[in-house]
């Protein structure tokens, strides 16, 4: 239950909404309880049994004679009146009571509703907040199906199954005290059917809301999985049809979706259960109270319509208990879907941000990596080893080196995507672990071999997450990148939609707006990784007459496959098996006969 404590804690961003809905939950349940007593006047008069009282109470009224009064007030109606008229007015007197009973229910529903909807947006917003807080690490350990099914099905399902009932919880236990206290004054002995009820219900309800948790877990977590194979299904797309792999990932989602069907058929049936199960044993239970009711009515003890009444009363505790049972069930099968969401909201950021960060504006000396090592987890070997690098301020430095030698873990480890494990990495002598993660970002503009784009305009793909951009400073960066002419040729210019990942352009295109995009930014420190190993030659020259207008004035780390576009660097550091091996420039690094000579004579530079 901590965690369905911990989903109320939400609402009290919402207090007045939720003391109105409170208070009118309350009113629904008093003339909800008023209106059970008023059917005895009811069954007198049709009966013909009022008791006529012959002079009014001599003391006071008070808690304890209040039934007097009104007894008396209603003989004086019935011999004033005379019976119908008196039937009239208590009729009257019910609808009234049942038109405000769900004025006021509506009102409790009415309140509730921002409530409910409120959450649910706050928790996806605090959700989506902690995705774009966490490393990059923990994403490599998820399914992007498994993260977009607790952003969508999971809240949603906590929305439906908690918060939904929240108006059961406040309004249904005043109903069935009010409820037990008239059966109790009416008759104590019959009120123990009652109790052991609602004991019996609470028992069997409760295990099968443990077995719904469980099993709404597990149903969760194979949505997950599911909706991961979708995610996979249509980035492959291209691979699957180009492979005639059809019926392979038509199999694999099959038999994963039809245990998602089974699991939940199983989770549906143990749901449905609940409601069938509870008014089964009420009516058990009625039985036995119409059989002992029956006989206190046979000997004296009770009059026949306050028996009557009392089994109305009975109903008010019946149907609130069964809506208090379905919604324990179905608050069980929404705390499984919570604990999800609590994985993510809970999920440790082991890149934290120093309490005492300092903030950085400018760039004024260089980058120092000193002794640096890295590893991705305890248990696996090294990445990096003892790294000593120096560029400075306006310096460009290429990194070369076979697949897998450390170079883009290199690059990553500046604006700290990944931390060091060992030693340090300082821009103008600062750790960059004692800087804001914000402002060290904002000093470095990355350009990677994917050119991320998002389903937007162009205009806003080149301006993204800056304000205050005007659209000549657009144009002159899209300029500057080779882009200006082929965005001015598509349908809408700057205002053409590029679809999902920029497939509306090619990849020359693609790759020339994000140099656009960081040439908009105007960074002081560039990362160019491998950003025209995918082009053909064409577009190749274009992107690379690009990169070189991007890289004048500035700090550059170049990773590159292509020695032929990292000739003129200052320095070219050499890696193999994450660590530096060579370093000097083109022309010194042939002379030395070692590690690079040997990758320009497999390109065929020489």
């Amino acid at each position: 239950m901590k965690s369905f404590w911990r989903l109320l804690r939400y609402l009290s961003r919402y207090q007045s909404l939720v003391v109105a809905a409170i208070g009118c939950n309350i009113l629904t349940a008093v003339f909800t309880v008023i209106s059970i007593p008023m059917l005895i006047p009811f069954f007198q008069i049709l009966f013909d049994r009022t008791e006529m009282a012959e002079a009014p109470p001599s003391e006071p009224m008070g808690l304890t004679n209040i039934p007097e009064y009104i007894n008396y007030e209603f003989t004086e109606l019935i011999t004033t009146q005379g019976q119908e008229t008196a039937l009239a007015y208590v009729c009257v007197a019910i609808v009234i009571v049942y038109f405000l009973r769900n004025i006021f229910r509506y009102l409790a529903l009415y309140f509730m509703a921002p409530v409910r909807n409120g959450v649910i947006r706050d928790l996806r917003d605090e959700m989506f907040e902690q995705v774009l807080t966490l490393p990059l690490s923990y994403f490599g350990e998820e399914r992007k199906g498994d993260l977009l099914s607790r952003l969508t099905s999971d809240v949603q399902e906590v929305e439906s199954s908690i918060l939904n009932m929240l108006e059961v919880v406040f309004r249904e236990p005043l109903i069935i005290t009010g409820a037990l206290a008239f059966m109790i004054y009416v008759s104590p002995g019959l009120t123990v059917f009652v109790f052991l009820l609602i004991i019996f219900t609470g028992v069997v309800i409760g295990g099968l809301g443990k077995r719904l948790k469980r099993t709404s877990t597990q149903v969760q977590d194979r949505l997950g999985h599911l909706l991961s194979l979708v995610e996979e299904g249509l980035g492959g797309l291209r691979i699957i049809k180009g492979f005639a792999a059809e019926d392979y990932q038509r199999n694999k989602f099959s038999t994963a979706n039809n245990d998602y069907r089974n699991l939940l058929t199983k989770l549906l049936r143990r749901r449905d259960l609940a409601s069938p199960l509870s008014e089964f044993l009420g009516i058990a239970t009625v039985a036995a109270l119409l059989w002992y009711g029956s006989r206190q009515v046979f000997s004296g003890v009770l009059d026949a319509e306050t028996f009557i009444t009392f089994i109305f009363a009975f109903y008010n505790v019946i149907d609130p208990a069964k809506n208090i049972a379905k919604a324990t069930s179905n608050i069980q099968r929404g705390i499984g879907a919570f604990e999800r969401i609590e994985q993510l909201l809970d999920a440790v950021n082991n890149l934290p941000e120093a309490p005492d960060a300092k903030t950085i504006s400018t760039f004024g000396q260089g980058i120092s990596y000193r002794q640096v090592g890295f590893r991705y987890r305890d248990v696996e070997g090294p990445v990096l080893q003892n790294i000593d690098l120096e560029i400075p301020k306006g310096k460009v430095v290429a990194l070369v080196g076979a697949s897998g030698a450390g170079k883009s873990t290199l690059v990553d480890l500046l604006p700290r995507f990944y931390d060091v494990t060992e030693g340090g990495i300082f821009i103008d002598g600062v750790d960059v672990r004692q800087l804001r993660r914000r402002d060290l970002r904002r000093l470095l503009g990355i350009v990677s071999q994917e050119a991320i784009l998002f389903n937007d305009t162009i205009y806003n793909n080149i301006v993204f997450g800056l304000d205050g951009v005007t659209q000549q400073a657009v144009e002159e960066a899209a300029r500057i990148a080779n882009a200006h002419d082929f965005i001015i040729a598509t349908e809408n210019g700057y205002g053409t939609n590029i679809g999902d990942r920029g497939n509306k352009l090619s990849g020359g295109q693609r790759q020339r707006l994000t140099i656009a995009r960081a040439i908009l930014r105007n960074p002081p420190i560039l990362i160019l990784d491998e950003a025209t190993s995918a082009l053909d030659s064409e577009s190749e020259r274009l992107v690379q007459d690009a990169l070189t207008k991007l890289m004048e004035g500035r700090t550059a780390i170049v990773i590159a496959h292509r020695l032929s576009t990292i000739q003129h660097a200052d320095e070219i550091i050499v890696m193999r098996e994450g660590r530096i091996v060579e370093r000097g420039t083109h022309l010194g690094l042939l002379e030395q006969g070692g590690e690079y000579r040997k990758l320009v004579a497999l390109q065929g530079l020489e």
